[in-house]
């Protein structure tokens, strides 16, 4: 299986010496001589067989078998009482868990967008969801994605409980690594080990298990309580390495797709609106059977599908809202009792589920208590202006009076030593050059800033940011237009090569060039983004860029390191601006 997502590898009949072999679910290609990825170039090593030799020569043939951590003091299940664990369903990917005495909250995403401005609540959170978190024992958070560590939810949770109690794993990026600058004051974060089940009382504990595709950030937990488990997977591509309990009495897990800007944003080449809607259908028809797979081995006696109730509503994503097409719980789920006797919730805000009702009896009307009629289910406003604002506020700031920014920041982010020259240009809402805005090229090879393309062979990334609505800048030009298609390339110089687009951020295009690739983003996201030394994700998953490539090759450690792996501090702007001034 591919290191990347778990695609399975076939025979690649494009290379004739028979080295290579493609994964059937992005393409990727393994070398199989060296075990390293030719495309992406730069990116996973993939896992090799160790040959051991007995005392005659002979090979050894071993099974690594360790033992799982969660079998460690294992308990049996004692029975539970009626309404003794109660799950309730907040929304997205947030649960309200009650456990005996005790509450436990999971990935709080109430209020507010995710990824800069790219993507708000698809469900209407019950109207106690604050009540409830104030009242929590301790939350659970899985990794620093913006949909699952909410700053402007926790915000509210610290106004009156600052020390609530944060569990979230020890990954390589800290989760919290940005609260000093988010201003939210929590007083009680508690990171834990892996594989260590962590006491809460006498009844309940929990272990937090990395990812086996991204340990840097992802995590999953297995909630216990008097023998009974949950298992929540969140959104690991592989929870720990695949290895996984079975028989839990609850699974959850994500479902939908579309949380990446690939290939909604991209065009060019073979990225026509044919081409991008048969492989988003295609690749969320691979992931509802993956998930039902997965489901039917573990089998659990519930599963409950969540973590992708989330919408694209702002109305300048109207072209990523129709395009960006997610799975249907429904229909994973009857996909799971097709082929299995396994039990299905899909969950609606206010939803309880009566675990100890549920087992004992799945027919139990009072098993799953739905909210009450009439309840509002599907949000149909965003409240948008107050978050738009704080990024507009970036536009003007003094820091890009002074084009030697452009340096200090690529500086401070650290990536170089490699053949990639990208050019960034900043555009408006409808991803055109912004007014006064910036145009420039960086050599990464030497992390250089030429004012041509250098004659070298190189990739090449071009890159434009976008102009909010409504700035005060004595730059901005009028209000632009709402953007509701993708941009016409018939504006774009005849001489560049064929694109394909990445969505990054609302107010941010930057058009980029890589190995002939064109990146466009709008100017307050880029500008946010890069005042305040916050990764990418905000513009790639967030889907406020446009990219073209050509050829169409991944640059894995560029997006790497611009989404995971810069410095943990923000540029020091104060010291620069006393530079330059």
């Amino acid at each position: 299986m591919c290191k990347h997502q778990g695609g399975l590898f076939i025979k690649d009949i494009e290379d004739l010496d028979g080295r290579s072999v493609r994964c059937t679910k992005h393409n990727w290609k393994l070398d199989v001589s060296t075990m390293k990825y030719i495309n992406p170039p730069g990116s996973f090593c993939q896992d090799e067989l160790v040959v051991e030799k007995n005392e005659e020569n002979g090979l050894l043939f071993l099974e690594l078998n360790p033992p799982n951590p969660w079998d460690s003091e294992p308990r049996s299940p004692e029975d539970l009482a009626f309404g003794e664990v109660q799950i309730t369903y907040l929304t997205h990917a947030c649960m309200d868990l009650r456990l005996g005495d005790k509450r436990m909250v999971f990935d709080p995403w109430l209020i507010g967008p995710a990824f800069a401005r790219g993507w708000w609540l698809l469900h209407e959170p019950p109207s106690d969801w604050l009540e409830r978190l104030y009242q929590a024992d301790l939350i659970y958070i899985s990794h620093m994605h913006s949909d699952h560590l909410s700053y402007p939810t926790l915000k509210k949770v610290a106004g009156r409980r600052p020390d609530i109690p944060i569990y979230v794993g020890n990954t390589e990026r800290p989760v919290f690594w940005n609260l000093k600058r988010s201003g939210v004051q929590l007083t009680n974060i508690n990171v834990v080990p892996f594989g260590i089940w962590q006491q809460v009382d006498k009844n309940l504990r929990f272990m937090i298990l990395m990812d086996g595709v991204h340990p840097e950030m992802d995590t999953c937990i297995i909630v216990e309580y008097k023998g009974h488990k949950i298992l929540n997977t969140v959104d690991c591509t592989r929870p720990n390495g695949g290895r996984l309990p079975m028989k839990v009495d609850l699974m959850m897990s994500d479902f939908a797709g579309g949380a990446s800007g690939f290939p909604m944003t991209f065009s060019g080449g073979k990225f026509t609106e044919e081409w991008k809607a048969q492989f988003i259908k295609t690749e969320r028809k691979k992931l509802l059977n993956y998930k039902a797979r997965l489901v039917k081995d573990l089998q659990p006696r519930i599963y409950c599908p969540f973590a992708g109730y989330f919408v694209e509503s702002h109305p300048s994503d109207k072209y990523i809202k129709e395009t960006n097409i997610k799975n249907d719980p429904n229909e994973l789920n009857n996909l799971i009792k097709k082929n299995s006797d396994v039990l299905t919730w899909t969950p609606r805000p206010g939803a309880t589920l009566d675990l100890g009702r549920m087992l004992k009896d799945p027919t139990d009307r009072k098993g799953i208590i739905e909210p009450p009629e009439g309840t509002k289910i599907y949000k149909d406003s965003w409240d948008f202006g107050p978050y738009l604002r704080i990024l507009n506020a970036a536009v003007g700031d003094e820091i890009f009076r002074h084009s030697c920014w452009i340096k200090e920041y690529f500086t401070w982010a650290g990536f170089k030593d490699y053949n990639l020259v990208v050019r960034m240009i900043e555009t408006d809402e409808d991803f055109n050059p912004f007014p006064g805005g910036y145009d420039y090229l960086v050599d990464f090879l030497d992390l250089s800033f030429p004012k041509e393309r250098p004659s070298r062979e190189h990739p090449y990334e071009e890159g434009s940011v976008l102009n909010p609505p409504n700035t005060s800048a004595s730059t901005a030009s009028p209000t632009p237009k709402i953007h509701r298609s993708c941009p016409d390339l018939a504006q774009l110089p005849p001489t560049l090569p064929s694109f394909r687009f990445t969505r990054v951020n609302h107010l941010l295009d930057i058009i980029t060039w890589i190995s002939k690739s064109l990146i466009r983003s709008r100017v307050d996201v880029i500008r946010h983004v890069v005042k305040h030394g916050l990764l990418w994700d905000d513009l790639y998953i967030g889907f406020q860029t446009r990219l073209q490539r050509d050829p169409d090759v991944y640059h894995h450690l560029f997006w790497n390191h611009f989404q995971i792996k810069l410095p943990l501090t923000p540029p020091n702007w104060k010291s620069f601006l006393m530079y330059c001034g």
